[in-house]
């Protein structure tokens, strides 16, 4: 009922119909390692990543090193699909780009669009549409592309998506009409590889070798109930309090380096692929020292699966001296083999192991009596 001359001051209500399209983005990186095993797949033969969701969707990304038809044999085709099925297509925008590292001083990293198309849009349905993608992306001999592949023989695909739900109507009063922002991703870790990076505010500084290292005493008590203790604590070392130098002796340079990235950014630093496991040994004892039981239990992962001849003995010894009780089954189950034990007694670790880990030695003389 409309407002007579003399209802007083009340104002009418105004609603306003609206149409709202929701939307979810976000981006897969697909990373092909050792892509020169790949690059002479027949025409029409792929590789797929994993699948992926994004909008409430699974997804995958489909790459042909030769074109996926003989019309594009001379390209690189690329291809979003969905990995469900769906009772209605879906609209999605979306591209993809090659990505590359782009170094930054100690040991950050950030990616970088190297090779990209502008966005595309199609209704996808629960099969691999052909028309889903970029059949002629890059001409796989161009130099841009054969440049970025040799490097470290590797590829990373970015494929951003961008799912469009259907159209809805809502009603909405029209004051309460607000625009849509679109909420990043955290980037605390960012922020605080920085702070370690610039060593702005820094007020102690670790001396390793020849290398000295500065810190903020309350990020890395947050981070270690060791470090807590040592700065802060009732029993805190004397060496703490009245020097800002603390001379590390039993740690090299690179691994406590990579200690500081982890208790700053809950990440680690790229090693060169011949020196993963060696840094994963040394960062597993650092960890276990400092009580960062992430860490330790990231470095007990990355040994579980570089169990070998060479090696096992070794990380058979640190399991047991660092109570890590999985890494330790493994190694025992990797040296019940007759030819794995046998090889393996050959070998200067085993002899360290049996002088070290005597009751290590007990169980592997059962394993040999039998």
């Amino acid at each position: 009922m409309a407002p007579t001359p003399g209802s007083g001051s009340r104002k009418p209500s105004r609603s306003a119909s609206t149409i709202v399209a929701d939307n979810a983005g976000g981006y897969h990186d697909f990373k092909i390692d050792g892509y020169s095993h790949i690059e002479n797949l027949p025409t029409g033969d792929s590789v797929k990543s994993g699948s992926f969701t994004v909008g409430g969707h699974r997804w995958r990304i489909a790459l042909y090193p030769n074109g996926h038809d003989d019309d594009c044999k001379d390209y690189v085709s690329l291809f979003l699909f969905l990995d469900e099925d769906v009772i209605r297509r879906v609209k999605v925008q979306y591209d993809f780009a090659f990505m590359a590292e782009k170094r930054t001083l100690f040991f950050r990293k950030r990616m970088q669009k190297v090779i990209t198309e502008p966005a595309a849009v199609n209704n996808f349905g629960s099969h691999m549409d052909m028309d889903s993608g970029f059949p002629k992306f890059v001409l796989k001999n161009s130099f841009d592309f054969t440049m970025l592949v040799s490097e470290r023989d590797s590829l990373t695909v970015r494929c951003n998506v961008v799912v469009f739900d259907e159209l809805r109507p809502e009603e909405t009063p029209a004051e309460a009409v607000l625009p849509t922002t679109f909420v990043p991703p955290s980037d605390l870790h960012r922020h605080f590889g920085d702070l370690l990076q610039t060593g702005k505010g820094a007020d102690v500084v670790f001396q390793v070798g020849g290398d000295k290292f500065p810190a903020h005493r309350c990020v890395l008590a947050a981070r270690s109930p060791v470090f807590n203790a040592e700065f802060f604590g009732t029993m805190q070392e004397s060496a703490t309090t009245t020097s800002s130098v603390i001379h590390v002796d039993d740690i090299v340079a690179p691994v406590f380096r990579s200690l500081l990235c982890f208790l700053y950014t809950d990440s680690l630093p790229e090693t060169r692929k011949e020196d993963e496991v060696a840094m994963y040994q040394h960062l597993l004892v650092a960890a276990d020292r400092y009580s960062v039981e992430r860490l330790k239990l990231i470095c007990e992962d990355k040994l579980c699966k570089n169990i070998d001849v060479p090696r096992v003995a070794t990380i058979l010894t640190l399991a047991e001296q660092h109570n890590c009780i999985v890494l330790k089954k493994l190694c025992l189950d990797f040296l019940s083999a007759p030819a794995n034990l046998k090889a393996v007694m050959a070998t200067d670790g085993f002899k360290h192991l049996s002088t070290s880990c005597p009751s290590i030695k007990k169980d592997l003389d059962a394993m040999i009596a039998s």
